[in-house]
């Protein structure tokens, strides 16, 4: 038996959300930058440590700087929001929080989970500083263009959802 749930990537324009989304499904990247207009959906079929496998529907929407302005249609019936952010760019998650307590109040039974984008072009240690500075958490931190983290979140988000 095929279980099926929807994930939703949400988060500031250019953040990675499209790299994280294709690296993921097709095992692709690509340099060139796209923006994603309205949404952007995707299959990818998991099989579970159990045997089972995990129809996931991933959502990719566009971008906003303020998350009430996405659209409340692309939210509605989800198991999994996952916040992304550009860890080059704070504007991307000085509202960090914000934005979560707001997903959390008005969806309290999805799964949220943050992650910081394009480890590549920074460094870790750096990175903690900022985030301790801002008094932030994340889930993980990844590069979409080198594949790093991405897998093992997808991996370790499936097995969450189907709990």
């Amino acid at each position: 038996m095929t279980l099926s749930k929807k994930v939703v990537l949400l988060g500031h324009f250019g953040v990675g959300k499209t790299s994280l989304f294709r690296r993921f499904v097709d095992n692709e990247f690509s340099e060139d930058y796209k923006v994603t207009l309205g949404v952007q959906i995707k299959k990818k079929v998991v099989e579970m440590p159990d045997g089972r496998e995990l129809s996931m529907i991933i959502w990719d929407t566009e971008g906003h700087t303020d998350i009430e302005d996405t659209r409340k249609s692309y939210l509605l019936g989800s198991n999994a929001f996952i916040y992304v952010f550009d860890l080059t760019r704070i504007d991307t998650y000085k509202d960090l929080t914000k934005d979560l307590e707001y997903l959390a109040k008005n969806h309290p039974k999805v799964i949220i989970k943050t992650i910081g984008n394009k480890l590549d072009l920074v460094s870790e240690k750096e990175i903690q500083k900022k985030f301790d500075e801002l008094n932030i958490t994340v889930d993980c931190l990844t590069s979409a263009k080198t594949n790093k983290n991405v897998q093992n979140f997808f991996t370790d988000l499936s097995i969450e959802i189907t709990s």
